[in-house]
């Protein structure tokens, strides 16, 4: 096959997948004009049209889904065996596309950065922050970063945290005006601060746990904050209470800026894990991330050898 006609395919193949010359392009590192002029030479070549184009969609003719359903599963074993190839480096490299949550960025990601480029220079991290469900394998990332009771059933999980506690907490003065609630029932007379699903929209409800009862709240609302930081922030600033992650206020807490309640309703649960499709070939870059990052303990699957 000459350079130009794998060049073709390769474009023809992002552009099938995607159903988008923007995000083909995205995907190949090419402008969406370079990616249409090697498609229209590959239906020349062809002598047949491949795919249907209008202003908002793209989708295959019967001629186009029949080349993708023959050539892409090639291509892929080609990505495979030059994968394989990093076996028999000294170093890995490669690009590792991650989608993870603005905590697990903060928490997990941001204080080991630097550390894991010096270890693995030729690794090029490539990370999405999204707070939202996201399907990684339609999104073409490599793996994502969430809480564990957040990651989907037929994923592999590696935990990547230890155990993290919720922290129900609000300002001196704003306790200074309003009693201390010793039940989660209680906090129906208190101003919260209310975080909304960005999968879903519904606004999250708070959960708490003692003595083998648990309970599922719905607090009483008078603000909706689109992040994490942005409800400690109106916490500090006296707006009401906030639910926060124990490591994300413990500096508060240790200043006495923020106080905190219902400790005792607050159980450790399993922080972060990377998890990743069951099904795809793991790279020998994303291999490294995860033995890099991975934490041992508790109920974390273990990496297949």
């Amino acid at each position: 096959m000459r350079p130009h006609e794998f060049a073709e395919l390769s474009a023809f193949i992002a552009i099938a997948e995607e159903r988008s010359f923007r995000r083909a392009a995205a995907r190949l590192n090419l402008t969406p004009s370079t990616l249409s002029h090697s498609l229209r030479a590959l239906e020349q070549r062809l002598d047949v049209r491949l795919l249907q184009r209008t202003t908002r969609a793209v989708s295959l003719t019967d001629a186009g889904a029949a080349l993708l359903a023959e050539v892409a599963p090639a291509f892929v074993a080609i990505a495979t065996a030059v994968e394989g190839v990093n076996l028999f480096r000294q170093q890995p490299r490669g690009t590792v596309r991650l989608n993870v949550s603005l905590l697990a960025a903060q928490l997990v990601l941001a204080p080991r950065l630097g550390q894991f480029h010096a270890a693995y220079p030729d690794i090029v991290l490539e990370v999405a922050v999204n707070d939202g469900l996201v399907d990684i394998v339609r999104e073409r990332h490599d793996a994502g970063i969430r809480l564990g009771e957040s990651v989907e059933l037929d994923m592999r999980a590696v935990r990547v945290d230890g155990n993290q506690r919720l922290a129900i907490v609000g300002s001196p003065d704003y306790f200074a005006a309003h009693a201390v609630p010793r039940t989660p029932h209680e906090l129906q007379a208190h101003r919260c601060i209310g975080y909304r699903q960005l999968t879903g929209g519904a606004l999250c409800r708070w959960q708490f746990a003692r003595d083998g009862q648990e309970l599922d709240v719905q607090p009483n609302v008078v603000m909706v904050l689109g992040t994490p930081g942005l409800m400690v922030d109106a916490a500090l600033a006296g707006v009401g209470l906030a639910s926060a992650l124990e490591s994300t206020v413990s500096a508060h807490l240790e200043s006495g800026q923020l106080m905190r309640v219902l400790d005792e309703w607050c159980p450790p649960f399993a922080g972060f894990h990377l998890y990743y499709p069951s099904q795809r070939q793991m790279s020998a870059a994303l291999r490294a991330l995860i033995d890099f990052l991975r934490v041992d303990g508790g109920n974390a699957p273990r990496l297949p050898a």
